[in-house]
């Protein structure tokens, strides 16, 4: 299996689905697959199932053609997962999964251990939509498809500085960004534009943050009832883990809002220091050594003081490992 074409082969009908809370990868990794199969391969029917995508993303062609609910009315050939590190992980797409007739996954999460009928999960990549890139023809891919694949790669690498952006990946965005793409209309719009309201919420998560661990770990905690006074939904939580992330002598940020009363949705992103994915796993969730993700019940002190002690943990062995190397 060295290509997308290889898994079409007596293909008609394909269903492309995405993980829920659809990110800027997510959404760009599925609707670059689509665009190619429109693009390239129009006697097969594609359908993209995704919960709706925020307006900033409207850029991307056909992105008004995503589906937000499964009603089971379509038999799909195949079933392709993008960004899914597992299958609990499938958004509006998950009983698909059960009736397809065959199933690739394209991922980049290290915690990802799925068994697909194909599977290509590569760890080292910034981003699915890099995975992506890498399983399609270069010269089939027209200008809506790498503008789609750029964004992908965008949000995941946060606009090329995090550790997982590679030479590889400034090259393919060198050959996306050759197809003739508005690559700063995608970088501005997507990435840095924010409502008012996202602004707001942003600003109060700041100013109400916690400092631990004398300033090596910071936490930020949104509540249902902030999000319903601001009328928010989780995909306006994008940036704000991020934002904690940039301060100043602070190696891990935590994240925590609200998907119900007392169910929390938590990010973790590092530095240079902590895996964050061996935390993440221990609370039955996943991702990367620098940015990884669950869901615990409690209150929001609870959440904080389960997950602390693994954080101070590995800060405290790479403290040793530094005194016994000096």
């Amino acid at each position: 299996m060295n290509n997308l074409a290889e898994c079409l082969k007596g293909v008609r009908t394909v269903a492309i689905a995405g993980h829920v809370n659809p990110d800027g990868d997510c959404i760009g990794s599925c609707m670059g697959v689509y665009l190619y199969l429109r693009d390239n391969f129009p006697d097969i029917r594609a359908d993209v199932y995704m919960e709706k995508p925020r307006e900033v993303f409207y850029y991307i062609e056909d992105l008004d053609q995503v589906r937000t609910e499964y009603d089971g009315s379509v038999s799909y050939d195949l079933l392709i997962l993008l960004d899914i590190s597992s299958k609990d992980r499938i958004g509006v797409a998950g009983p698909c999964a059960e009736t397809a007739k065959a199933v690739l996954c394209l991922d980049h999460h290290v915690t990802n251990k799925g068994h697909y009928t194909w599977f290509r999960n590569v760890p080292t990549a910034s981003s699915a939509s890099e995975v992506v890139f890498d399983f399609l023809e270069e010269e089939k891919i027209s200008r809506a498809c790498a503008a789609a694949l750029y964004t992908g790669i965008v949000h995941d690498t946060g606009v090329f500085q995090y550790s997982s952006t590679s030479p590889k990946t400034m090259r393919i965005a060198a050959a996306l960004m050759e197809k003739g793409i508005n690559f700063s209309r995608i970088v501005d719009q997507s990435y840095y534009q924010k409502t008012y309201v996202q602004n707001q919420i942003m600003g109060r998560t700041l100013m109400e943050s916690i400092m631990l661990m004398e300033g090596r770990c910071i936490v930020g905690i949104v509540r249902l009832k902030e999000m319903k006074f601001y009328g928010l939904n989780p995909s306006d939580m994008d940036g704000i883990v991020a934002q904690l992330r940039n301060t100043i002598g602070v190696e891990v940020a935590i994240f925590l809002y609200e998907l119900k009363l007392q169910y929390f949705k938590v990010s973790l992103r590092s530095k240079e220091i902590v895996d964050v994915s061996q935390i993440a796993g221990v609370f039955g969730g996943g991702g990367h050594v620098r940015a990884a993700g669950f869901n615990m019940r409690g209150t929001p002190y609870d959440v904080i003081n389960n997950i602390t002690p693994y954080v101070e943990e590995q800060l405290e062995e790479y403290h040793e490992a530094n005194e016994r190397n000096s």
